[in-house]
């Protein structure tokens, strides 16, 4: 029987399909193609494992996926789901305290989100989100793994690739936001892995830092996201 761990409402595991005896050599291959698409949203490369299992599991395995797995940037890696290890730790302000937070989690290697939101007081605080991985893109995709809010235009994008300075990625990220943030504009941070290859990419390359300016203002923090 092929598992998948189920986050909510509480961790449980759920059945996608069972292999006969016959097949249970295949059991390694497809739980890595299921993770592999997970990751990347390779339809052809998951179909090449389907093909070669019996049409009952095939058939099991794309419902699950339809029905449980909705696309969501950022959710998985090659090796299952990416975890929110801290919801929310909030800063007033950009400051040491916060640079030394994010350090400490780009050093260990973790996930980063981050936002500016307009507190009730009409000052404006940042909200960080720590996840248990950084997400690989390719290397000619997007610098993203965190999808664009709807209804609000880019404005523009920057990423550590781009040198400010002899500043490290951490401050130079925190550099940029804040000058964007102290224009009124909404901004969010993310970290993620870029490979320098576009096949067998996860896990391999740089990590990033990536800033997003919006052409729109500070969300409330009643707003979260």
């Amino acid at each position: 029987m092929t598992l998948a761990l189920v986050k909510e409402p509480y961790e449980q595991l759920a059945a996608v399909t069972t292999l006969r005896a016959g097949d249970l050599h295949l059991t390694e291959e497809l739980v890595g193609g299921l993770n592999s698409y997970l990751a990347d949203r390779d339809g052809a490369a998951l179909q090449t494992v389907l093909d070669r299992v019996p049409k009952a599991v095939r058939m099991a395995a794309q419902r699950y996926l339809e029905e449980r797995c909705a696309p969501e940037l950022g959710a998985f890696t090659g090796y299952g789901p990416v975890d929110i290890v801290r919801e929310a730790v909030y800063f007033q302000r950009l400051d040491g305290e916060l640079q030394e937070f994010l350090d400490g989690a780009y050093m260990i290697g973790l996930g980063i989100r981050m936002w500016n939101e307009r507190r009730r007081d009409g000052g404006v605080g940042w909200v960080v989100q720590l996840r248990s991985d950084e997400v690989s893109v390719p290397a000619s995709a997007e610098p993203r793994t965190w999808a664009l809010p709807a209804g609000t235009r880019l404005l523009n994008t920057w990423t550590s690739q781009e040198p400010l300075g002899d500043l490290g990625p951490v401050r130079a990220a925190l550099v940029v936001a804040e000058a964007a943030s102290g224009e009124g504009r909404r901004v969010r941070v993310h970290t993620l892995l870029h490979s320098d290859r576009d096949t067998d990419f996860e896990g391999n390359g740089t990590s990033e830092f990536v800033v997003d300016v919006f052409d729109a203002p500070i969300p409330a923090e009643d707003l979260g996201e």
